[in-house]
């Protein structure tokens, strides 16, 4: 991605646990910073709720070796 000066700033605070999952979450991903690793998370639950438009039942499921291990309904 590439970033530009005019690009909108945000302040956010955060916990002492939110700020360690985020850099827990930089240091075992291949996302380079704690803002990546946020952008990236917005991204996908923006993605999610674009597709659960087209079917409110819709839920993810994580599934391992073909089997669901467990369904997750966005709210």
């Amino acid at each position: 991605m590439q970033y530009h000066l005019s690009m909108p700033r945000y302040t956010i605070d955060f916990d002492d646990d939110f700020d360690k999952t985020l850099t827990d979450l930089v240091k075992n991903s291949d996302a380079t910073t704690k803002a990546d690793v946020i952008r990236r998370a917005v991204a996908t639950y923006s993605y999610l709720k674009k597709a659960q438009q087209s079917n409110k039942n819709a839920k993810v499921a994580i599934t391992q070796d073909d089997k669901v291990t467990k369904e997750i309904v966005l709210p």
